[in-house]
């Protein structure tokens, strides 16, 4: 089975749900389908720095080419 892989736009967006609109991390859960631990990290991370936040796809940190 495949992870299943969330755009930046969707991050942002649910963290807005719950940072903005004050919906519960529980409750976005649900509504999203999303596991709660996954949402607080995203929370976290747009909370530490919003502009550098979900820069790309995967854990892409210190990846260089073999090109």
């Amino acid at each position: 089975m495949r992870r299943r892989q969330f755009g930046r736009e969707f991050k942002i967006e649910a963290v807005r749900l719950i940072k903005d609109r004050g919906v519960s991390v529980p409750q976005a859960s649900r509504d999203l389908d999303v596991h709660e631990n996954q949402l607080r990290k995203w929370v976290k991370l747009f909370s530490a720095d919003p502009a550098q936040a979900f820069p790309g796809h995967g854990q892409m940190d210190g990846v260089t080419s073999s090109s």
